[in-house]
């Protein structure tokens, strides 16, 4: 047995899902570049909004190079829906996110639910909520909450956990998963 078996994937696995696309290593991302070595030459995000009703299918990476016009177009659609406030999403996040949509074999966009939050959004919702962190990373523009229509929050929050590269929350009855580019943890059921 790997490693990985324990959360439902070999490492055998986890290379073929990754064929297609790269995480950049960095000092969080030690596990998920090493799976990712001599893997495609692309990378590209797929998500919808419920809020908006905008789509995104972007290629945002291309052979060791982040494309600026898809990753401000990225930071757009994430934007905070209540205010339209705008911040640069960090491509860590943006990694993680299709690292693991492409760990779970789907062609269906992730729905997100939460990108980045402007201090009174997550305000707002903090009042409201026990589950909402003070300084939470979507301020930051560090973090998505994210959908499947066809995958289960576990087996979304095990795709993200095997990247071992930043904080994933599961919310079972809320049915998303929280990813985000911060220290490596895991919270919820």
């Amino acid at each position: 047995m790997t490693k990985h078996s324990s959360l439902g994937f070999t490492r055998r696995g986890l290379l073929g899902a990754f064929a297609a696309t790269t995480l950049t290593a960095a000092p969080t991302f030690s596990k998920a570049a090493g799976f990712l070595r001599g893997s495609g030459d692309i990378r590209r995000i797929k998500m919808y909004s419920g809020r908006t009703g905008e789509k995104l299918d972007m290629i945002y990476w291309i052979e060791g190079d982040y494309i600026a016009d898809a990753l401000k177009e990225v930071s757009h659609f994430m934007r905070d829906w209540r205010t339209n406030g705008v911040k640069k999403i960090d491509s860590r996040t943006i990694d993680i996110m299709a690292a693991s949509h492409n760990l779970l074999d789907v062609s269906e966009p992730f729905m997100l639910l939460s990108g980045y939050r402007s201090p009174q959004t997550n305000a707002m919702l903090r009042s409201r909520s026990r589950g909402v962190a003070k300084n939470s990373l979507h301020m930051q523009g560090q973090a998505a909450d994210l959908r499947l229509g066809s995958r289960s929050v576990s087996q979304m929050a095990r795709a993200a956990l095997a990247c071992e590269a930043g904080g994933v929350g599961r919310y079972s009855r809320s049915n998303f998963v929280h990813m985000d580019c911060g220290p490596v943890r895991h919270w919820g059921a």
